[in-house]
């Protein structure tokens, strides 16, 4: 029988260092804890980054492999299904859940340095947003 568990706590929730290692795995896809405290700056201790990665494992953020005869951690929500939760966390949380207000913060942090692809590709998902009358 396989035992049920709850979804991981919310990102948001974790600590610094937490949430550090965890954008760590993520950046690097699957990682174990040498390459973990090789990708953070200021890294403490392997035992110590260790015990932060079996924590995130714990509170479901991650699940452990083997390979060959090292523990590899990787993330229990996609990296696509994680952006999408976090933005839309912070879309709630600073913009009243205003998309577009959202969207023109971004706009401005990119000082009009959009590439033409990335302006096609932005003016593609409004149409087809419009299309499908969201």
């Amino acid at each position: 029988m396989r035992r049920k568990t709850s979804p991981p706590a919310p990102p948001a929730d974790l600590g610094r260092r937490e949430r550090q290692i965890l954008e760590a795995v993520y950046r690097l896809g699957r990682a174990s804890v040498a390459e973990v405290r090789h990708e953070i700056s200021d890294p403490p201790s392997y035992s110590a980054v260790r015990g932060m990665l079996n924590l995130l494992k714990d509170k479901g953020h991650l699940r452990i492999e083997t390979d060959g005869l090292r523990y590899v951690y990787v993330p229990v929500v996609e990296a696509a299904d994680a952006r999408r939760s976090a933005l839309a966390h912070v879309v709630r949380t600073f913009f009243a859940g205003s998309t577009a207000d959202a969207a023109s913060a971004l706009f401005e942090l990119s000082d009009g340095k959009l590439s033409r692809d990335e302006v096609a590709q932005l003016s593609r998902l409004v149409s087809q947003a419009s299309k499908e009358g969201r």
